[in-house]
């Protein structure tokens, strides 16, 4: 039976043990990290994610802001608002929640953003440095699934890693982190041919598809480490992830549990790029 690797007691930790004393550093400088995030719309995910954002903003002492804007904000009042935040020296991060309405250019909007305060880590700025492992604000998803790994013990040099997923949002970067820890990593997606076999060789299996159960534990090798990027509501109201945790916990040396894995890794990694962003 597989280790639970739990992000919920691992961002707990990082926040008491790391984050806390940081934040009282900076706040004996007279600096107060201030994280502001953009939300457009009501899309009910959005909200109980931006909430677990304040939650943990307020466990690691910082100052976190909601700006909520209504379906019918234009692109160029985003930018407006974007080019305050970026002026304003008092806000160390900002995110702008996704999914906008369709009408407003994600890739306009993300390169608006003051690459010094992109906590989410997806400026092309961020994303270039990050590619070519130098320091910069890394994509929080990516950075907790790294950080997740090494906390439960173990070590990627050398292993086989295999991330199902080409996101540029998790897919890709995660790659990028784990070839900087001298990792081999192979990428796989859709048009992927034998993915059994790609997966089957795996040491480290990263899944990040969207789609739900998509991973069995008859496909993993006996002894993997499973990492569960995917999360869904059944029709019964349940949560899964990409996963199937039943078949896979039995076959895999560790596993990401679906909710309480990667989502709080994902939230520590943005609340700790903004002390980041306010340390520099």
């Amino acid at each position: 039976m597989a280790k639970i690797i739990s992000g919920k007691q691992i961002a707990e930790k990082i926040i008491e043990t790391e984050l806390v004393p940081r934040v009282e550093i900076l706040k004996k400088s007279g600096i107060v990290p201030k994280l502001v995030v953009v939300l457009v719309g009501e899309h009910p995910a959005s909200a109980s994610y931006v909430k677990q954002k304040e939650k943990f903003a307020e466990k690691a002492g910082i100052h976190s802001e909601i700006r909520r804007f209504s379906d019918e904000i234009s692109e160029a009042e985003i930018l407006g608002e974007i080019a305050k935040i970026n002026a304003d020296p008092k806000i160390h991060g900002v995110i702008v929640q996704l999914p906008v309405p369709e009408k407003i250019s994600v890739p306009k909007i993300l390169r608006a953003i003051d690459p010094r305060k992109d906590v989410d880590g997806f400026t092309p700025e961020n994303i270039g440095k990050l590619f070519l492992g130098e320091p910069c604000l890394e994509c929080c998803t990516p950075k907790g699934i790294i950080r997740m790994i090494e906390e439960s013990g173990e070590v990627l040099e050398g292993k086989k890693v295999v991330v199902v997923g080409r996101s540029n949002i998790v897919g890709k970067p995660v790659a990028a982190l784990a070839l900087n820890r001298n990792a081999t990593v192979t990428i796989c997606h859709s048009r992927t041919k034998n993915l059994n076999d790609e997966i089957k060789t795996a040491d480290i299996l990263i899944v990040a598809v969207g789609r739900p159960n998509f991973v069995h534990g008859d496909q993993i090798k006996s002894g993997c480490v499973v990492i569960d990027v995917g999360i869904h509501r059944t029709d019964d109201g349940k949560l899964c992830g990409d996963v199937d945790f039943e078949s896979a916990e039995k076959v895999a040396a560790k596993i990401s549990p679906v909710p309480g894995g990667v989502g709080p890794m994902t939230v520590v990694s943005l609340i700790g790029n903004t002390v980041e962003a306010a340390e520099n």
